[in-house]
């Protein structure tokens, strides 16, 4: 009886570890094993979650209503999108030629980004600086940060922001759509770099028959 109603006791003790240890509430975005989604119901023996992700890119929601074990907060990690703070840090890249304006790139793509999604950063900063100071973490930036890399294709350009956790998907599509926008602007001054494949012909070679007395290829 011990063995069978083991999940049963680790799921009632994962319910206790939730309601004291707040490890989330109702409305959370969370990560639990290998589910995404919102928190909508937490129960004795269950937590019930909006599902988001799966086949659906970005954290758009997939329509499915998943269910887990409460016993899995005391087995796995538990990864919080929205506790302390209610914002995410994400990144895009943009492939840039070598023969484009490396500062006019750089410019763009900040001026972009303090347009589209500075908001964030001005609501963030007091919230970092609060997490920073009770969790006696370094206080790190909430800014836009564009840094550049060089390989042997192109620059990668890359924007590092913060965002609203709910809204990362429609964030990088505005940022994108403007950057596109403002590059084609330029008039080439800077021009986004693609995978180009060189097909080298083979050099032409001659092969002489014994008994024949003209060269054939």
């Amino acid at each position: 009886m011990a063995f069978a109603l083991q999940e049963v006791i680790a799921a009632l003790g994962g319910w206790v570890a939730i309601t004291f240890g707040r490890y989330y509430r109702f409305g959370d975005r969370i990560l639990i094993g290998d589910v995404t989604g919102d928190v909508i119901d937490i129960g004795l023996l269950r937590t019930t979650l909006m599902e988001c992700r799966q086949w659906v890119n970005a954290d758009l929601y997939t329509g499915r209503i998943a269910t887990v074990s409460n016993g899995l907060v005391l087995r796995q990690s538990i990864y919080n999108h929205s506790a302390d703070l209610p914002f995410l840090s994400d990144e895009i890249t943009l492939p840039i030629r070598y023969d484009s304006g490396r500062d006019l790139a750089r410019d763009i793509i900040l001026r972009v980004a303090r347009e589209e999604v500075g908001e964030y950063a001005a609501n963030a900063r007091s919230t970092r600086e609060a997490v920073a100071r009770r969790y006696l973490i370094e206080p790190e930036t909430v800014e836009p940060v564009v840094t550049l890399a060089a390989n042997d294709n192109w620059m990668a350009f890359t924007l590092r922001y913060v965002v609203d956790y709910e809204r990362r998907r429609w964030a990088q599509n505005r940022l994108f759509t403007r950057i596109l926008d403002e590059i084609e602007r330029t008039k080439g001054r800077v021009r986004l770099a693609s995978t180009t494949i060189r097909l080298v012909e083979p050099d032409v070679f001659r092969v002489h028959l014994q008994g024949d007395d003209q060269n054939r290829r």
